[in-house]
């Protein structure tokens, strides 16, 4: 198992979110879900606001992983996020609140950029996801 390790690096703007080595990540790419074992074909994709999950042997961490850029080489994932969170760094009132915000301003179709309203929408959803399944 050990020869299937490959290197995951995470960075948001703040920080070096995540920097290990794992066996797979799963994530949201402008085309769908995408899962990458070591060995990946070398790609560069845009990151959509979502899950990522991160899989070493039997263990799997999840976190809201929001925007950004992945490259991805044989032995090698690099995320340059807008932002990542861990369950427990969410806030998942704030989210719920940010959410029903969205969701109302999407309703009532007002002069907000209605992309700006969705894409606030999706990131709570992620948020409230990683954090109920952390519990």
């Amino acid at each position: 198992m050990a020869d299937a390790l490959f290197k995951l690096q995470i960075i948001t703007p703040e920080r070096v979110f995540c920097e290990e080595e794992i066996n797979r990540v799963t994530f949201t790419t402008t085309e769908g879900d995408i899962g990458v074992l070591k060995g990946h074909i070398p790609l560069t994709t845009t990151v959509k606001s979502g899950v990522v999950k991160i899989k070493t042997g039997e263990d799997e961490k999840r976190a809201a992983l929001h925007g950004g850029f992945a490259e991805i080489k044989e032995n090698e994932v690099t995320i340059l996020a807008d932002a990542a969170e861990w369950p427990e760094e969410i806030d998942v009132e704030r989210a719920m609140k940010a959410k029903e915000r969205a969701k109302e301003k999407i309703e009532h179709k007002s002069e907000v950029d209605m992309l700006r309203a969705e894409a606030s929408l999706k990131r709570s959803l992620v948020r409230i996801e990683v954090a109920q399944k952390h519990k």
